[in-house]
């Protein structure tokens, strides 16, 4: 696969990943398509099992979520703002520490943001958790897999 295919496919992947942070956009299934498209291209060993684990993976995100609470931006009180750029430093946050830092970027962002725009730390930490409650753990496992996913992709790329 060229350069610029390979190009392509990482933008169409962090459209996926910006998709499941906005609402309507459906993010996962943008992430698969992307890594679909890369394995049969590539028509490796790798690209296939990488394919089959994130299908895995993105489907039990699915089932996951369906179970979970379902999303109200609005009963979390929090700017659209604030939640798009939690839901950015989590993605940041997942390649700089990887795994965990997804959680730890998304959540402290969003205390961070509250923070200014709340002023006091018990303020803050109330809508947090109010916010994360409202929607943050049904983001937090799509935005996980579709990270997996991504950094399967990501290392299989680099490996190849």
């Amino acid at each position: 696969m060229g350069g610029w295919q390979l190009l392509t496919v990482g933008l169409v992947l962090l459209l996926g990943l910006l998709g499941v942070l906005a609402p309507g956009v459906p993010g996962p299934p943008i992430v698969w398509a992307g890594v679909l498209w890369w394995a049969m291209a590539e028509r490796s060993t790798l690209a296939w099992c990488v394919l089959i684990g994130t299908s895995a993976v993105l489907l039990l995100a699915q089932v996951l979520a369906w179970l979970l609470p379902p999303r109200d931006p609005r009963a979390a009180g929090a700017p659209y703002r604030t939640l798009y750029v939690s839901g950015a430093a989590g993605i940041i946050g997942f390649f700089v520490v990887p795994v965990v830092g997804a959680a730890l970027g998304s959540v402290g962002a969003l205390y961070l943001m509250e923070r200014a725009r709340l002023g006091s730390h018990g303020d803050a930490w109330a809508a947090t958790r109010t916010a994360m409650r409202a929607i943050g753990f049904a983001v937090l496992v799509e935005l996980y897999a579709c990270l997996l996913a991504v950094g399967a992709w990501t290392g299989a790329v680099i490996a190849g």
